[in-house]
């Protein structure tokens, strides 16, 4: 929901209070003349200003959601017409059944009505202008109001969907990832028990980070990069001298909240493509931030095997580009350079929290 339409939201009520107040000072607004007015003016004001607030709430309640939410413009016209014509009527009666014109007479013709030959319709004018601009006010904030439901219910719908969608991929990047570690895992179990004891206490610092910190929409900067770090140490564990890993990480970053999992998946990437245990290698890692600005860049070797680095079922940076577009909209950007003159493979992700 988009601060506007709060904004909107908070705003519609005044709309209300706006209408009872227009009606009370047209109601009162002939005080300000310099006579007094006869009692069956003030009878005919209150009544003819409440037929008006009648006739623009079941416009606002019945008539236009009825109608012309349903696209029955006809009918909607149709009744407009018929009411309008039946205010007429109703306003003359209400004339005629007050004695309005004989009591205006005698303030304002004292010396006797004068003989009209023809009858004067202004009155019935002005009342079909002002059934007219009621009609119109009225159907104008009730189609405002439906467009700003419509667009609460669609931004809704939009985040119920994003949320679902998030929690599917970060369901599917969570195993995708522990599927590969446990293979590091069962390849060292064999040769070096030291060292696959040491990469089991890794993976249970993980573990307990995937467990607790990534059930909410969000973790701390610090923890996601205390993650990555473990990650990197049990990466390490299997690594040959042929594979040179750096990472760098500026000092003192503040610390934001941030999707978790967000980063791994371009960092095991890395490591999954990038390595070779017979061709020198590398991994580069470098973590950095300028004002509300966090940027991550990945730099690793690049092999003729390997056209492009993408999970072999597609699965982790797929995803994650997805969650990228899904949570940080315009601000993000991600730039893949695949380099074969220098073999070298590069991705630059740029998340602003501004």
């Amino acid at each position: 929901m988009t601060s506007a339409i709060k904004g909107f939201r908070n705003k519609l009520p005044s709309v209300h209070y706006i209408i009872v107040a227009a009606l009370l000072v047209l109601t009162f607004f002939p005080l300000t003349w310099p006579v007094q007015l006869p009692v069956e003016f003030w009878i005919k004001q209150v009544l003819i200003n409440l037929i008006w607030a009648s006739l623009f709430y079941a416009n606002y309640f019945v008539f236009t959601p009825k109608l012309l939410y349903n696209h029955r413009t006809g009918s909607f016209v149709l009744l407009v017409m018929i009411t309008i014509i039946a205010v007429v009527f109703l306003n003359n009666w209400l004339d005629d059944f007050l004695g309005l014109p004989q009591a205006m007479d005698k303030i304002f013709a004292p010396e006797g009505p004068k003989h009209i030959e023809k009858q004067d319709h202004s009155g019935s004018y002005i009342t079909i202008i002002m059934a007219m601009i009621i009609y119109g006010v009225s159907t104008v904030v009730a189609l405002s109001k439906k467009m700003q439901n419509d667009q609460l219910t669609f931004q809704a719908t939009e985040k119920e969907k994003i949320s679902s969608e998030l929690s599917l991929l970060k369901s599917q990047i969570n195993p995708h990832f522990f599927f590969n570690t446990l293979h590091t895992i069962y390849a060292l179990a064999d040769n070096n028990t030291g060292t696959a004891k040491d990469a089991i206490y890794t993976l249970s610092h993980m573990m307990r980070y995937v467990i607790y910190d990534t059930k909410n929409d969000l973790t701390s900067l610090e923890k996601e990069i205390k993650f990555i770090e473990d990650y990197i140490l049990l990466m390490r564990l299997r690594l040959n001298e042929n594979v040179q890993v750096i990472f760098e990480k500026q000092a003192g970053m503040k610390d934001y909240e941030i999707a978790p999992m967000l980063l791994l998946p371009f960092i095991e990437n890395a490591f999954k493509h990038g390595v070779s245990t017979i061709h020198q290698s590398y991994v580069y890692i470098d973590i950095s931030q300028l004002n509300d600005q966090v940027k991550i860049m990945i730099k690793n070797s690049l092999f003729e095997a390997s056209e492009h680095l993408e999970d072999s079922n597609g699965i982790g940076l797929t995803n994650t580009k997805r969650r990228l577009d899904l949570l940080y909209p315009n601000k993000h950007s991600l730039h893949v350079e695949n380099n074969t003159d220098l073999k070298e493979y590069t991705i630059t992700l740029i998340l602003n929290f501004q």
